[in-house]
């Protein structure tokens, strides 16, 4: 072991013994502070911990920000969550608190190997210790396996302009654009994933792109194959280039064939209307608001000139004005900050945590015959909907409650957290006193392309690489959420220098559902709302490249919960060639729209009323039944149960059964479990059958739904990493099933995977509606409750048992 290790190892042994001691001496403090064991990390504590590692003299850590590889940095501050058991013995039998701790992601690359090195620091409020995470199998993550930053992403920009230099008549007679004094008229790139398929490797595709609101749909037709493992910016080389078919050794051998005349060229058309008279390209659409940012993961991105929203904003550095006060609001280091619902009169954000806005009531009357009219509270007369529509009706106060990450809703009661990598997560989710589920969800996305352009055939992204929840943006009121909804923030640390906070990064807000009206065959109904009840939407969103992901966790006041998942934005379009129609639609005269699928994997901790489960169906099936006068055919219900991983691991191959039971041992008052039900209703496609590729990162797409037994060492198969090392596969899914654990009356863990496809044509130009684009799971109680009546949700609040 280094000097190093010996140091933080003799450290972390010392200082837990104390911080430990601590806790059981002061356990008033640690009641408390029950709801904060599962919090993100504040904007101080960020700071604490950075603080903390940047003091260590023996890491040598130099600023993110400096503009090479060759150094060590911090990349990554986040939570660590504590083991499940400890969680449970905390909360439902009052044992010790367990520590908080943070995740810091170190990139050493100013050693003679670089490597990515993941620590654990600890206690959050006042660091005092550091200690190594170690890997399952003692695996060791490659330098070549890191996420892309911002200083590479701006070195690459930098050597794609001196090695393109050559090329720069041939992209201003071919486009009207360069990427050298380009003046208004620039190129910019895209990159694709995955960097390679060899261990050690980092090479990646970059197509080409004419800088425009809508550069996706800009392609001109050149893509270029770098080298940039090194921490030398010297060594990267272009390795091969692709245009309009064919390929080249390197830039000057395209710029020498072109000046020979042997390229076969197409010359785009003017993207911009000659007069003011003239409708705009096909592509162009104005946009409702516009993001200044910086260079991005996945490459620079177009500076907007009249930006309506902020950046993220940096702590350690300048902030920038905003030019609407409806956007202008304080940072709380204490949590999330609330937005007020009208956005003129925005209040400072108190410690305490989030506020809930207590919106206009509005109570809408039955439709005259002359149109809708809109009541208000205190009017005599109703008054015309305002030119703007109807508003959705919210209630006067709001039937869910916040304290901090926890929410309460009716009967329900959970966490949720905005997981750097993972994007949106619930925890500890309780409906009427009783625990359904531990951990709620996504652990990987894929977008899976097909082409015929080099970059084309490569593109498969494994969209965790990418950090769902570090890329969200400002939700919009009245388009993203109601007017009327909570809009949270969210802080995080993430390729920086200090916490950097996401304005407007999730909402939660309440939709009505319909009335049952029931006739009594007497000329008239009789209705009964409760049956049906309101629910409640927590949303967040996360734009990688291209296409957004909408993500919603949906709460019905019936005990019903779903996870949902929406995918849209701008096309990816490549470079038109007639081979290439075999795997794209032609959306213009130069464009093709790659034919993709999106697949997301959910991970489902179930614990449904207590953590000793069962997995059993029901499937129906047909049979024949003779009675004295006829015979008949009648579906009968098949219960089978499953006591082993690999019975329950179902391909897409197989037909998933209808009922999808999750049950716990102890008996309800008629004699049935107390069960939940699993229902996918949107089945991905199979993309990726077995044989298709030794790549051991592709093996859970081949599962429409596996049920293992809870283990702590399978929590994760996706990554940050996962995107740049299929090569060298950490966690593959396919070993959680493998291994063949018993599953009866077990702690069970749900995985499945949902997903739709998209084929595009010329409505879509130039982005993919979200009607339609959406694939989920629902979760339903099933002789759940302790009576044989049905149970009607109240309005009254659950308590707190998280």
């Amino acid at each position: 072991m280094s000097l190093v290790g010996r140091t933080l190892v003799l450290g972390w042994m010392t200082t837990i013994l104390v911080v430990h001691m601590s806790v059981a001496k002061h356990s008033r403090w640690a009641l408390k502070t029950k709801p904060q064991m599962l919090w993100d990390l504040s904007g101080e504590e960020l700071e604490a911990v950075h603080n903390f590692v940047m003091s260590s003299k023996e890491l040598e850590l130099q600023p993110s920000t400096l503009l090479t590889l060759a150094k060590n940095s911090v990349f990554l501050i986040e939570m660590l969550m504590p083991k499940k058991y400890e969680v449970l013995a905390f909360l439902d039998k009052g044992a010790m608190l367990p520590l908080r701790e943070a995740r810091v992601l170190i990139y050493f690359g100013a050693q003679e190997y670089p490597n990515v090195t993941e620590y654990a620091v600890g206690p959050v409020e006042q660091p005092m210790y550091m200690r190594k995470l170690n890997r399952k199998g003692g695996q060791q993550l490659s330098w070549a396996s890191r996420p892309m930053s911002k200083v590479e992403s701006a070195l690459l920009l930098h050597t794609l302009k001196t090695a393109t230099k050559p090329l720069q008549e041939f992209f201003f007679d071919t486009t009207g654009f360069t990427l050298q004094d380009c003046n208004g008229g620039c190129l910019t790139f895209t990159n694709v994933g995955p960097r390679a398929m060899t261990f050690g490797k980092r090479h990646s595709w970059f197509l080409l792109q004419r800088i425009m609101n809508d550069y996706f749909l800009q392609p001109m037709g050149l893509e270029i194959l770098l080298d940039h493992g090194s921490t030398d910016v010297q060594d990267w080389r272009v390795e091969q280039v692709w245009y309009n078919g064919k390929f080249y050794n390197s830039p000057e051998e395209l710029a020498q064939k072109y000046a020979d005349g042997e390229v076969d060229i197409v010359v785009l058309e003017d993207p911009l209307p000659k007069t003011t008279e003239q409708f705009p390209q096909f592509s162009t659409y104005k946009p409702y608001a516009e993001f200044l940012m910086p260079i991005s993961k996945g490459g620079p991105r177009v500076i907007q000139l009249y930006p309506e929203f902020p950046m993220p904003i940096s702590k350690g550095g300048p902030q920038k004005a905003q030019p609407y006060p409806e956007f202008a609001m304080p940072i709380s280091k204490g949590g999330p900050g609330v937005v007020q619902p009208d956005p003129k009169f925005p209040i400072p954000i108190s410690k305490g945590g989030p506020r809930v806005p207590q919106p206009h009531a509005k109570f809408p009357m039955p439709i005259s015959k002359g149109g809708p009219r809109v009541v208000q509270p205190k009017a005599k007369f109703p008054m015309p909907i305002s030119k703007g529509g109807p508003q959705m009706a919210q209630p006067h106060v709001p039937h869910y409650r916040l304290k901090h990450n926890t929410v309460l809703y009716g009967d329900w009661n959970f966490f949720f957290k905005l997981h750097y990598s993972y994007g949106l997560q619930l925890f500890n989710v309780h409906f009427r006193g009783e625990r359904i589920a531990y951990e709620v969800g996504v652990q990987e996305v894929m977008a899976l392309y097909r082409g015929h352009t080099a970059a084309g055939r490569k593109t498969k992204y494994m969209d965790v690489g990418w950090g769902l929840g570090g890329i969200t943006h400002q939700l919009t009121p009245g388009i993203d959420c109601p007017h009327e909804a909570t809009f949270l923030d969210a802080i995080h640390y993430y390729d920086s220098d200090g916490p950097v906070l996401s304005r407007r990064a999730l909402c939660i807000f309440e939709m009505p559902l319909r009335q049952y009206f029931n006739s009594n065959f007497r000329s008239s109904f009789s209705s009964y709302a409760k049956l049906s009840g309101p629910m409640l939407v927590l949303r967040t969103a996360s734009t990688i490249h291209n296409h957004d992901y909408i993500w919603d966790f949906i709460f019905h006041s019936n005990g019903m919960m779903e996870g949902k998942m929406y995918a849209t934005g701008y096309v990816h379009a490549t470079f038109y060639s007639s081979e290439g129609l075999l795997y794209h639609s032609r959306l213009h005269t130069h464009l093709l729209g790659n034919v993709h699928s999106h697949l997301a994997h959910y991970r489902i901790d179930l614990d449904v009323a207590g953590t000793k489960n069962r997995f059993q169906t029901l499937k129906m099936r047909l049979e024949n039944i003779m009675d004295p006068w006829s015979q008949q055919v009648k579906p009968i219900l098949d219960k089978t149960q499953y006591s082993w991983e690999r019975q329950a691991a179902f391909h897409f191959r197989q037909t998933l059964p209808k009922y999808l039971l999750f049950s716990n041992t102890g008996k309800s008052v008629s004699g049935l479990s107390h069960s939940y039900r699993l229902h996918v209703p949107s089945m991905a496609e199979q993309v990726l059958p077995p044989g298709w590729q030794t790549s051991l990162a592709f093996t859970w797409p081949r599962y429409q739904l596996a049920v293992t037994k809870y283990q702590e060492s399978e929590l994760f198969h996706g990554s940050l990493y996962n995107q740049n090392r299929h090569w060298a596969y950490p966690m593959v899914f396919e070993n959680f099933i493998h291994n063949n654990e018993n599953i009866e009356d077990e702690d069970l863990v749900a995985w499945v995977t949902v997903g739709l496809s998209h084929n595009h044509h010329s409505e879509i130009v130039p982005s993919v509606a979200t009607p339609g684009n959406s694939a989920g799971f629902l979760l339903q109680p099933f002789d759940f409750y302790n009576s044989f009546r049905r149970y009607t949700a109240s309005l009254t609040h659950a308590q707190c048992v998280c």
